[in-house]
């Protein structure tokens, strides 16, 4: 890789960088909104797979930019849409301890299980079944995404029973948001079980944030 090049790439990540800032409370953020975010992750991609593409050297910075730019626009046209995606899901989901997360280059909808159904059970409350019509709703609104639905227990009965009660309950949810219009061939549903907890099962506290469904929603272009 020319010296080119490498400047480049250098000044990407120095970029990168230098968006870091301090929230009011505390906290490190980007300072940039995700549109931002998305076109200054796609210009370094870009870049580097444009450099990586010729193996003429002489063409390499020229391919670089070009990658660079191409990056740059399809970063932030993701960027832009997960932004509107993700107020419009704010606005239809309001139920109490639903988590709308918005990872840059995709959205991650946290449901507590406790929301979504009664102890050892994969049937859906009327309650929840509101907030995932919403969210039907939603990705019909934006049709060009891959949706990945995940069951998750805590640890307090065998693995395997927690492997398959995470399964039904994956199901149970695409099956709403299919009856809903949602396409089935977007959704891939998956169980589990214990395998991933997000706190300690040695609390009763910890096994409810475990008790989850979360749903992440992957552009596809």
């Amino acid at each position: 890789m020319n010296m080119r090049v490498s400047l480049l790439l250098g000044a990407a990540s120095v970029l990168a960088l230098g968006a870091c800032a301090t929230n009011p409370d505390g906290t490190t953020g980007t300072g940039l909104s995700r549109t931002q975010q998305g076109a200054l992750a796609g210009a370094a991609v870009g870049a580097l797979y444009g450099a990586q593409r010729d193996d003429d050297d002489n063409n390499q910075g020229r391919d670089a930019a070009r990658g660079a730019l191409v990056g740059a626009a399809a970063g932030a046209v993701v960027g832009n849409i997960l932004e509107r995606q993700e107020q419009s899901l704010r606005q239809v989901m309001t139920t109490p301890g639903v988590q709308i997360i918005n990872r840059g280059d995709h959205l991650q909808v946290i449901l507590p299980s406790g929301l979504l159904f009664g102890s050892d059970s994969a049937a859906v409350s009327g309650q929840a079944q509101n907030d995932l019509y919403g969210l039907a709703q939603n990705l019909q609104q934006y049709p060009n995404s891959r949706v990945e639905i995940y069951g998750h227990t805590d640890s307090t009965a065998s693995e395997s029973y927690n492997l398959d009660l995470s399964e039904r309950r994956a199901q149970s949810v695409g099956g709403i948001l299919t009856a809903a219009g949602v396409s089935g061939q977007r959704l891939v549903m998956i169980g589990r079980g214990e395998s991933q907890p997000v706190a300690s099962n040695d609390t009763e506290a910890g096994k409810a944030q475990n008790r989850r469904v979360e749903i992440l929603i992957r552009p596809t272009n």
